[in-house]
């Protein structure tokens, strides 16, 4: 399969570096890391075993790549607004589009550019941090969600969740895709939102009592909300627990929120928590301390 990485950060490199290897043709649009992977290839720290691409094809601009099988977007949102320029010229007739991003809305703005029936979406449970350039290194998890934007045909999907367990990545299907966004929003408020605030990392976090409880508290606020969208099945407050329990293992681990913050960049504020808060507030669901928590993340990165 002929696949471009739009958005090569810390998930686009990970991710394409696997497909890569297991040997799908992979094309990557690059930024800041062009020089050094075009150079001296892709090294992959990981905790499943270091490896090195020596030769990886790198772009600067996707219309030197054309028209791709599968266009795999790992883009912050706040770059949305650059789909048609980025991922235009990869789109073919039969093309799918796959956008493995944070937060709500990407796959209703792919659509509405590109078609509803090309657009698949995918939620990533991954805990990886970019390095130098020419690195990334893989801190744990890496599962993949995939699942229709619109129903159209199961085996596409099927196919896709083949070739991304062929490369080693732990990937399933699922019929209820908004169930799965929000499931990752129920981890992504909490810890990116105070991982960045309060500049500590998950472990510092969970070993304040305090800390913890309210970490559990914004995670039930999140679940109320999920469970008002109309999902296949509600998502059950064992959840949060589940969550903290997986965030227990994670120690020095520093949300992609945190280090955009540290680094000056900007924040994904708006799909993490102004969409989540606007599609609670349209069911009568109030989340009083997932809104303090953007208020006070806007004003401490104005």
């Amino acid at each position: 399969m002929r696949i471009a990485i739009v958005g090569a950060g810390a998930l686009g490199l990970y991710y394409g570096a696997l497909l890569q290897r297991s040997g799908e043709d992979v094309h990557f649009l690059l930024r800041r890391d062009y020089d050094a992977v075009t150079s001296h290839g892709l090294r992959v720290f990981s905790i499943n075993g270091d490896f090195t691409l020596p030769h990886v094809r790198g772009y600067r601009a996707p219309d030197e790549i054309g028209p791709v099988d599968l266009v795999l977007v790992g883009l912050k949102t706040f770059a949305n607004d650059r789909f048609p320029e980025l991922v235009g010229p990869l789109v073919g007739e039969s093309t799918l589009i796959l956008t493995l991003q944070n937060g709500l809305g990407n796959e209703e703005a792919l659509a509405e550019l590109f078609g509803g029936e090309r657009i698949i979406g995918g939620v990533a449970f991954l805990c990886s941090n970019r390095g130098e350039p020419g690195e990334v290194h893989h801190l744990g998890a890496g599962r993949i969600v995939l699942g229709e934007y619109q129903r159209c045909d199961r085996g596409r999907i099927e196919r896709l969740v083949a070739m991304f367990s062929k490369a080693w990545v732990d990937c399933r299907a699922t019929d209820d895709l908004k169930r799965s966004r929000w499931e990752k929003l129920v981890w992504n408020i909490p810890f990116n939102g105070l991982c960045a605030l309060l500049q500590q990392p998950v472990n510092m976090l969970l070993a304040q009592g305090a800390c913890r409880g309210l970490v559990r508290e914004i995670m039930l606020e999140v679940i109320a909300a999920a469970n008002a969208q109309g999902l296949d099945r509600p998502i059950d407050e064992g959840y949060a627990d589940s969550m903290l329990e997986f965030s227990d293992n994670m120690g020095e681990y520093r949300p992609s929120m945190q280090i955009d913050r540290e680094e000056r960049r900007q924040l994904e504020i708006a799909s993490i928590f102004g969409a989540p808060l606007a599609y609670g507030r349209r069911q009568g669901i109030e989340m009083p301390r997932v809104e303090m928590l953007a208020i006070l993340l806007e004003q401490a990165t104005r």
